[in-house]
């Protein structure tokens, strides 16, 4: 029987890695093995597709059911219990019974690309946004020990502080500023955070996790006043890396 993987999350039509998925099994000569994208744009209809679809052997998971997945697990490893948010499912079958385990790759990507793009990390970081992603993000800042502000729409709990707040005052502080939103994906790639991007220099580095576009907005503004941009790209390579490393292990 064909082994299937795939992505759930809504939208995913724009998704990268059923490509990549489908390359790499080509690569290592995987002919049994096919990924697909799954539309899900409620998670009531979870259930249903692992009903119907006993072939199915992992999972990843996108925006916007990081976080409302775990309800519908067995287990997590630590990292995942400690963020609160899944974006990796390993299906373990004994039995005739189904075990589904989640997983957070997300901070093995993003912990290798502070390596790879050789970034230190300053005592005073914000990012953008309070989804899985910034969580996943917040659990590699914090083994630095460095300061984490979050920006969101409307502040009020201790960290936050919101765009209303940032436009008043100085992005001088935050050298490194790392967008977890979906603000400025394609197709919407005409969107950007609303920060005061004048107040920006050399001495800082924007990080956008989003890679499609493969420069935002976001980056260009760092660009035009000397920052460090990266995209997320290798982040997104690694993290599914390790998620295809989850899935063939015994």
């Amino acid at each position: 029987m064909k082994k299937v993987f795939g992505l759930i999350g809504y939208p995913v039509s724009h998704s990268w890695s059923a490509n990549y998925f489908s390359e790499k099994f080509s690569k290592e000569n995987l002919k049994n093995h096919h990924y697909e994208l799954f539309p899900i744009k409620d998670l009531s209809l979870f259930p249903n597709l692992i009903s119907s679809r006993p072939n199915l052997h992992g999972l990843n998971v996108t925006i916007p059911h990081k976080e409302n997945i775990i309800p519908f697990l067995h287990d997590l490893d630590l990292s995942a219990e400690d963020i609160g948010a899944v974006n990796t499912i390993k299906f373990i079958r004994s039995n005739n019974n189904l075990f589904l385990k989640g997983f957070n790759t997300d901070v093995i990507g993003f912990e290798k690309s502070l390596e790879y793009f050789k970034i230190d990390v300053p005592q005073k970081v914000l990012i953008l946004g309070t989804g899985g992603a910034a969580k996943a993000v917040e659990w590699v800042l914090k083994k630095k020990n460095c300061h984490i502000t979050f920006l969101t729409r409307s502040s009020g709990k201790p960290g936050q502080i919101s765009y209303d707040d940032i436009k008043q005052k100085s992005l001088e502080d935050y050298t490194l500023i790392i967008n977890t939103t979906p603000l400025g994906m394609y197709p919407d790639t005409d969107n950007l955070p609303d920060l005061p991007y004048h107040t920006l220099s050399q001495d800082h580095i924007l990080y956008d996790l989003i890679y499609n576009p493969e420069e935002t907005l976001f980056m260009q503004q760092g660009k035009k006043r000397g920052c460090k941009t990266l995209n997320g790209l290798y982040m997104l390579q690694q993290q599914a890396e390790a998620a295809w490393s989850i899935w063939i292990s015994k």
